[in-house]
C-alpha cells in the first residue's frame, strides 16, 4: 500500500465519520402540507398515471396511497420549516467531491386512507448515510431520509427516500475533492448508459447523431433501445445537419442552480430531419427568442471535460445578436 492510497483511505474515513454524525438529525420538524388532500390533485394524479380505480372518484373517494409524498411537497417556493441539517449534509458531500445526485428508490408504508379535506403534517429525519460505495455512475454515499406523515394528527404513513450523492466515474478523485469549479458550480453530468453512449460519443466528435430504425426507417430522438413505431431493435444513425427551428421554449428564472446563470432560454428544437430535442438557445437575449426562430447547432464547452450541443440563431434568422450576450452566449435580458 503506497502513501497516496493510505492518505485516500484516511480521508474517506474522516469524511464518513462526519457524515455519520448527521444520522438521526431532523430534516423537517412540524412540516405542514401546503394544501389539504383535495379532489383536483387526485384527479390530475390519476389522469397522469392512467389509474381508473373507482375508489379514487365519486362520493367517499380516497387518495391513491402512492400520493403520500405529493401532499408534503413544497412546490417551487419550498418549505420554511426545513432544518439546516440536510443542507449541511449535502454541502459536506459536495466538498468531498460528490457533486452529482441521483434518486435511487423510495419505500412507503400506509397506515390509513387519505380523504379530501385531510390536513397533512409531517416530520423528516436523516435516517442513514452509507459508507463510500462504488457504482457504475461513480463513487459516493447513499443518503436515506424518513418522513412520518400524519393526517389530522393521526399517523397516515411513512415515506423513505434514498439518493446517491456521487463523484461521476472517470473524473478523478483529486479533482472531485476540489469540488469542481469555483463555488462548487460544476454543470451536472449527463447519465451515459449503453442505450445513449453512441450519442455522447458523437457529441465528443462534434456530430449530432440521430437514431434511424433498421426496420421501418423512422428517425427517433432521444435515443432508445427499440423503435416505438415498429418495435425493431435494429438501428443505425444519421448525422443531423444542425439546422432547426424553435418549436417551443421557456425562460428559466427559478429555481436557481449554482452552475447556471438565470435567466436563460431552454428550447424544444425541431431539427430539419423532423425530430425534436431539448437544448439551450444561446447567443441571443432571452426576450428575443421566438417560436419558429431558425437556429443552428453549435457545441458549447462548459468546462474542461464537458461539451454540450446548443443552438444559436441562424444568420438572418431574426435574432438580435447585438448586446446582452456574455462570453458563453447566455443572454442577460428576459
Amino acid at each position: 500500500m503506497n502513501a497516496d492510497t493510505n492518505a485516500d483511505m484516511n480521508a474517506d474515513a474522516s469524511v464518513y465519520g462526519r457524515l455519520k454524525a448527521f444520522e438521526g438529525r431532523a430534516a423537517v420538524v412540524a412540516g405542514a402540507g401546503k394544501d389539504p388532500v383535495n379532489e383536483p390533485m387526485i384527479r390530475h394524479w390519476c389522469e397522469v398515471m392512467g389509474d381508473t380505480a373507482p375508489a379514487y372518484s365519486g362520493p367517499g373517494a380516497i387518495a391513491p396511497p402512492t400520493m403520500l409524498q405529493a401532499w408534503t411537497m413544497g412546490g417551487l417556493s419550498g418549505h420554511t420549516d426545513r432544518s439546516a441539517a440536510y443542507d449541511e449534509l449535502l454541502a459536506l458531500l459536495d466538498g468531498a467531491g460528490c457533486t452529482s445526485v441521483v434518486a435511487t428508490d423510495c419505500e412507503q408504508e400506509y397506515v390509513r386512507d387519505l380523504r379530501p379535506g385531510d390536513r397533512i403534517t409531517f416530520d423528516a429525519v436523516i435516517e442513514s448515510v452509507s459508507e463510500r460505495k462504488t457504482t457504475k455512475l461513480g463513487t459516493g454515499h447513499f443518503v436515506t431520509t424518513r418522513m412520518d406523515v400524519r393526517a389530522d394528527g393521526e399517523p397516515a404513513g411513512t415515506h423513505r427516500f434514498r439518493i446517491l450523492k456521487y463523484a461521476p466515474a472517470g473524473r478523478g478523485r483529486e479533482r472531485g475533492r476540489e469540488g469542481g469549479r469555483k463555488g462548487g458550480s460544476e454543470r451536472p453530468r449527463p447519465v451515459v448508459n449503453r442505450d445513449n453512449a453512441g450519442f455522447w460519443d458523437g457529441v465528443a466528435r462534434h456530430r449530432l447523431l440521430i437514431q434511424r430504425c433498421g426496420g421501418c426507417g423512422a428517425l427517433r430522438f432521444p435515443w432508445l433501445p427499440g423503435c416505438g413505431a415498429c418495435g425493431s431493435p435494429e438501428w443505425d444513425t444519421v448525422e443531423a445537419s444542425g439546422a432547426g427551428t424553435v418549436f417551443s421554449y421557456v425562460v428559466m428564472h427559478h429555481p436557481a442552480f449554482p452552475a447556471f446563470d438565470p435567466p436563460y432560454a431552454v428550447g424544444l428544437i425541431e431539427l430539419a430531419e423532423g425530430v425534436r430535442m431539448v437544448s439551450n438557445v444561446v447567443g441571443v437575449p432571452c426576450d428575443k427568442v421566438r417560436i419558429g426562430m431558425p437556429v443552428q447547432l453549435e457545441f458549447l464547452r462548459v468546462d474542461e471535460e464537458l461539451e454540450l450541443p446548443v443552438f444559436r440563431p441562424a444568420e438572418g434568422g431574426g435574432g438580435d445578436q447585438g448586446g446582452g450576450g456574455d462570453e458563453d452566449g447566455r443572454g442577460s435580458g428576459g
